[in-house]
């Protein structure tokens, strides 16, 4: 990878990943792992999907919350999943939340939100947006604002999912997951213990790709089935700054696949995941995740929907 030009004071490492496990256990789930076989392929899943709020960010607002600047009170901005984990991580903490979705934000999402305690509000279409009115509230109040990717206590709670991996499915070769703003990708490389990771991106949403095309992160389209979770227009700096000196094998996933791997995990495993947790699995089923046995992280379980008939 091309040096990027902004390069973060404190970037994460495996150790960083290790102190977060320790740091949160107390609170999060160590999700399980499920050996399986699909079309005489073996393969595992992680299952992320059942953690507290139904997502994997949990993880990363629990270790910034409990690592990082002392609070009493937080703001952020999140697709919906973020939101949940930082409003529950507060929760636990005896922290107030202010939480800004895109008036977009799934339904399923919205109502959990409203359900946490926190304080919801919606502005915008996109994430990008709501993340701009977050932080210029956050700014003009003095309210700390928790970035929902871009931020090295984030990356590493994110990143004991491939600690847990490491640990519980030693055997795996390789570890793939959905990348929105990288945070979760950068996590898993950092605590997956050397193995390949694959960033698998939906096509409509491709902030890795064109981070890694141009060398630093950039602005891109947001456009995909997945984009509730997986929408963030820019790469974070502090993930990319892990990937340029990690790297990972980038794979594309179509809408289409998406929807035929989301539909396929309930058939296969009555797993009624988010589009966004089939994004990996997408990858796998078209073949473009390499290693005789793949873990794919399930990230999340939070949005509406019908398993086909």
């Amino acid at each position: 990878m091309t040096p990027s030009t902004a390069i973060p004071a404190n970037i994460p490492t495996a150790e960083d990943v290790r102190a977060a496990a320790d740091r949160i256990s107390i609170h999060a789930r160590r999700t399980p792992v499920l050996h399986a076989q699909v079309d005489g392929r073996t393969l595992t899943l992680k299952l992320e999907h059942l953690q507290l709020t139904g997502a994997f960010k949990l993880r990363g607002a629990l270790n910034a919350l409990i690592a990082g600047e002392k609070t009493d009170k937080v703001i952020t901005a999140s697709g919906g999943n973020h939101g949940l984990g930082v409003a529950t991580a507060a929760r636990l903490l005896g922290i107030a939340a202010v939480v800004y979705v895109p008036e977009t934000v799934p339904e399923a999402k919205a109502r959990r939100l409203e359900a946490s305690g926190a304080e919801v509000v919606r502005v915008g279409e996109h994430y990008a947006v709501a993340a701009a009115a977050a932080r210029k509230h956050a700014e003009s109040t003095g309210v700390r604002y928790l970035h929902a990717y871009d931020d090295p206590f984030v990356v590493a709670g994110q990143g004991t999912i491939g600690y847990e991996i490491a640990h519980d499915a030693p055997d795996c070769d390789t570890v793939a997951v959905a990348v929105g703003g990288g945070g979760l990708v950068a996590g898993v490389r950092l605590g997956s213990g050397g193995r390949r990771v694959v960033a698998v991106e939906p096509e409509g949403c491709q902030s890795l790709h064109a981070a890694l095309a141009s060398g630093e992160p950039v602005d891109t389209p947001v456009e995909s089935v997945a984009a509730s979770a997986l929408g963030a227009a820019r790469l974070g700096d502090v993930p990319y700054s892990v990937l340029r000196e990690n790297p990972v094998t980038p794979v594309l996933v179509s809408d289409a696949e998406i929807l035929a791997a989301r539909d396929r995990l309930w058939d296969e495993f009555r797993i009624a995941a988010e589009p966004a947790a089939a994004v990996p699995f997408a990858a796998w089923l078209a073949g473009r995740v390499p290693g005789d046995d793949a873990c794919l992280v399930i990230c999340g379980a939070n949005a509406d929907w019908r398993p086909v008939d």
